[in-house]
Parts: structure tokens; sequence; C-alpha cells
């Protein structure tokens, strides 16, 4: 699930928005003219979220607990306002959007990765169908231990850097992933069966999702857990890009910001 960024600087938004479009009309067309040939196009949906600015990272609150010895804190700079010394969450991450339908949304059949550097995961929180094949990627200079706090069958086998492990839930719920070697690795791996598809904002809290067309409630998931409201959502044919017009709300949750920082 994690993406990368080119080193290089590519054509800017503009200009390459207008050519995929061009490339997935000419797809489009080409499978058309092919007798037999079912179409099931897919839809980029586009939305934002409100809330995301209030949900706190529990490692890092952890982490400034002085009874741990985590770090040391100096006093807070008067030059620095008190909003940004927050240690809210880093969105493209941390907030995982899942797409759920009413019946039972089906496994990708190509693993889901999920990779470790840094000490920590990206993504930290993902949300699959039953039956999803995990992978962990080790892209750190050091060997991970991971291991699933319950009893999901992650057993703390020892995982080399540039190496990966495969790993199936056994079911649905919520699947809490830590590290023998790195303790501010916490990651959570959510089971819902009506899962179809995932997508992660970018910081300002935009999304966009790829869809069929059909009926969905959009939900955000963190920690492991579902926040805020679901968001009916109704893809049509077409156009092939889609916006929403109502944002996906985060709050209500007993992630918000209210418990200090």
């Amino acid at each position: 699930m994690e993406t990368k960024t080119s080193r290089f600087a590519g054509p800017s938004a503009p200009f390459t928005r207008p050519l995929r479009l061009a490339r997935r009309l000419a797809v489009t067309l080409a499978l058309l003219a092919v007798p037999g040939v079912a179409l099931a196009a897919t839809i980029t949906v586009k939305g934002k979220t409100t809330g995301g600015n209030k949900l706190l990272n529990p490692v890092w609150n952890e982490a400034k607990d002085p009874a741990r010895h985590r770090y040391t804190f100096r006093e807070p700079s008067p030059t620095v306002r008190p909003d940004v010394r927050v240690l809210t969450s880093h969105l493209p991450k941390e907030l995982c959007i899942a797409a759920l339908v009413e019946t039972e949304g089906a496994p990708n059949k190509a693993p889901l990765r999920v990779v470790l550097a840094g000490g920590r995961t990206t993504p930290v929180t993902l949300v699959v169908a039953k039956g999803q094949q995990i992978q962990f990627e080790n892209q750190d200079p050091f060997t991970h231990k991971i291991y699933d706090t319950g009893k999901g069958g992650l057993t703390a086998i020892e995982t080399a850097a540039g190496k990966a492990r495969g790993w199936t839930p056994p079911g649905p719920g919520k699947y809490e992933i830590r590290d023998h070697a790195a303790p501010s690795l916490r990651s959570w791996i959510v089971v819902e069966p009506r899962a179809a598809s995932v997508g992660y904002p970018d910081r300002k809290g935009d999304f966009q999702i790829d869809l069929e067309p059909g009926k969905y409630k959009l939900r955000g998931y963190f920690n492991g857990e579902p926040i805020g409201t679901e968001l009916d959502v109704t893809v049509g044919n077409a156009p092939l890009e889609q916006t929403l017009r109502a944002p996906l709300l985060l709050g209500d949750g007993a992630h918000d910001a209210g418990a200090g920082g």
C-alpha cells in the first residue's frame, strides 16, 4: 500500500492530468471495440476530510510521558505557536479511508505491502477484506522482529534487512502489530469483511480512491478504530473523475484532540 515518490521531478499536475485521462479514454475505447469483452470502469473519487488536525498519535503521546524515559523535551520556545507544539498525526500514513459495500468485499489477489522503515510502518492503519495476505517489507538496515499482540498468528520471528515476510489475518477484527527491535513501531491491520478499497489523504486531508460504479459507505480508520461518521457515496459510470460534495467527518471519535497534547 505504500506509494513511493520519485526522486526526479516529473511534469506538473496540470499537464499530467489530461494525459492520464486521455490514456484511460483510449484504453476504454479499445476495449469497447473488442467483441465479447466485459468492461468494468474504475472511477477516481476525490474528496476532503474534516477533523484530521485533531487526531493524536498515540506513540508520540507515550514518548512524552516522563515515566517512560523515552525523550527529554526542552522548554517550549515562545516563538513557536501552541498549536504547532501539538503532536498531531501524519495523515498520509495514519488515516486509512475505507470504502465499504453492503455485501462482502473481495481480497486483492496480490499481497498488500506494509513497509518497515524508520521505526514505523507505512501505512500505520490498513483496512482489508477477509482472506487478504499482507507482506511486511523491511527497508531498514537492521533486523525487525514484529508480532501481533493478540492471537493472530504473527509470531515474533526475525525479518532481516531487505527481506520480507507474509501473513494472512485469521479473520475479522483488529490486529495490533508491535516490534521487539523498535518500541516506536505500532501498527494496526483491520479485517473488515465489507472492505472494497482503501485510500490515504495528503497532509491537508484531501484524498482520492479508485472505485467501480456503485454504492459505498466511506469511513475513516485511525489507530485501528473507525472514527467519525460514515459518508454515503454513489459512484456513477461517468465521468472518470468524480468529486464528492460533502466532506468525510473524522470527529466525534475517541481520538479527538480533547485528550490533550
